[in-house]
């Protein structure tokens, strides 16, 4: 009985030493998993994110007025390397991805500039709908970072 039990004792530590060493072999994995913080980061490619609430009754005039205003500027930036948007119809929300060569460049855009357009884009989405305040409630923004 003694006999067993010190048996049943040296099992459980080595199951305990090969769990530890498991967790350490796989552990080593983890860095290549962080994200790199973007405030330091300017290498490579990184993507603006924007979620928009876009009502159904007012979608079409949401992509013209991306269409008319956003577009033609974009474009026109260094940097700039294209978009794509998205329509959710049960949440009627809208995302944007807009990809940038580097951050350091898209960061480069003066805030002022990009208010501009914004009022631009506003200007033209009440003019359109004979609104008066813009119906397209930004609901998050941030930034992606392409991984390896």
């Amino acid at each position: 009985m003694k006999l067993n039990l010190n048996l049943k004792k040296k099992i459980q530590r080595f199951c305990l030493v090969l769990i530890c060493l498991l967790v350490l072999i796989f552990q080593s994995d983890i860095p290549d998993l962080k994200a790199l913080t973007m405030d330091s980061y300017q290498g490579e490619i990184v993507v603006e994110e924007l979620r928009l609430k876009v009502p159904a009754d007012v979608k079409e005039a949401w992509l013209n007025a991306e269409k008319e205003i956003w577009e033609p500027w974009l474009s026109s930036q260094d940097g700039f390397l294209g978009r794509q948007l998205f329509w959710d119809k049960e949440k009627e929300e809208a995302l944007i991805l807009v990809n940038w060569k580097s951050k350091k460049l898209w960061k480069s855009i003066p805030m002022s500039e990009v208010n501009m357009v914004q009022e631009k884009f506003e200007d033209n989405v009440k003019a359109v709908l004979n609104v008066g305040e813009n119906p397209f409630e930004l609901i998050y923004e941030g930034e992606l970072d392409k991984q390896r």
